[in-house]
């Protein structure tokens, strides 16, 4: 179902900065009712890394997975219906098996790798495996870049991934390192000239959206150009929803509030929307807000909240 002429936004361009799983829910529920020329999702690349000589794109990946509709609803990640003989052999072997890899999720790695080596752009790797699970929406990587998330702890300064999914996010984060000189894509660049609302997505405020703000002139750009920028929060009743981005607020000294959050955010944001089980926690901000059910448990949940959320930015845009 896309929306017609009638909706409100049918002729706004959209653009929802997404990473991981909440950003994948909102951007398949923005997918449902915006015409795929009228919305683009620019994914976090700052936890791509190289694994057995493959380059792995996990925020990237989730969200293609979830527009093309193969996800893993069980585990949030990977495709439906995988198989682990690769990876499992691959232990038996001695090898680095930490980070799973199933064998349908391995095809993409592989395509993805052997057509980087060939010269190609990022950009054009992903629309080229887009294109083959049928996504029409446009799903941009914030640079082409390398550009690697780093995590300060205690005791060392660890790549993302080692962190994240080795060491299961457990060592208290200091400061999240990310690194200078990335350059946004020139794709990115001009979907933004041309934006009308920016939707920041319920994802990681540290680790999936800074990165991508922090792709020159990312964050510049949407502080000056678009009519609304709206971003939800990614905590629910002092809890995320999935993921460390409560135990990183408290570690980095934050409250684990909704309202954090859109401190954390301040000027760069217009409006804010949060959860109803953090009714009267967000009255004092200085944007507007909305507050609406926000957990995305299935597609008619995420359709209706992104309905929802374009309909409060149309009710603020400048």
């Amino acid at each position: 179902m896309i929306s017609d002429l009638a909706e409100p936004y049918a002729m706004l361009n959209i653009v929802c900065l997404a990473g991981g799983v909440g950003g994948a829910k909102l951007a398949a529920g923005l997918a449902q009712i915006v015409a795929p020329e009228r919305l683009t999702v620019i994914v976090n690349t700052g936890d791509d890394f190289q694994h057995l000589g493959l380059t792995i794109c996990p925020d990237l990946d989730t969200v293609k997975y979830t527009l093309g509709g193969v996800a893993n609803p069980e585990t949030g990640w990977g495709r439906v219906g995988e198989s682990w003989i690769t990876i499992e052999e691959t232990a038996r072997l001695g090898g680095p098996a930490w980070f799973n890899l199933g064998e349908l999720d391995l095809a993409t790695h592989l395509v993805r790798s052997q057509l980087l080596a060939d010269g190609q752009s990022l950009t054009a790797v992903t629309r080229h495996l887009c294109n083959h699970l049928g996504i029409q929406t446009k799903i941009l990587p914030m640079s082409d870049q390398p550009a690697p998330t780093m995590i300060a702890t205690d005791k060392e300064l660890l790549p993302f991934q080692i962190w994240f999914v080795k060491e299961r996010w457990q060592p208290a984060v200091r400061e999240v390192c990310l690194p200078a000189d990335v350059r946004a894509t020139p794709q990115v660049m001009r979907v933004l000239e041309q934006a009308h609302i920016v939707i920041i997505a319920p994802s990681n405020p540290f680790v999936s959206i800074d990165p991508i703000l922090h792709a020159y002139p990312i964050r510049e750009m949407i502080m000056d150009l678009p009519r609304a920028v709206v971003a939800v929060s990614p905590i629910i009743g002092g809890k995320a929803v999935k993921g460390p981005a409560a135990k990183m607020m408290a570690e980095l000294g934050m409250g684990v509030t909704s309202e954090s959050v859109a401190h954390y955010y301040g000027e760069l944001i217009d409006g804010y929307v949060y959860d109803q089980q953090d009714e009267g926690q967000c009255k004092n901000l200085d944007c507007a807000t909305l507050m609406c059910d926000t957990l995305m448990t299935d597609g008619i949940r995420r359709t209706r909240i992104a309905r929802e959320i374009l309909q409060f930015a149309l009710s603020i845009a400048k």
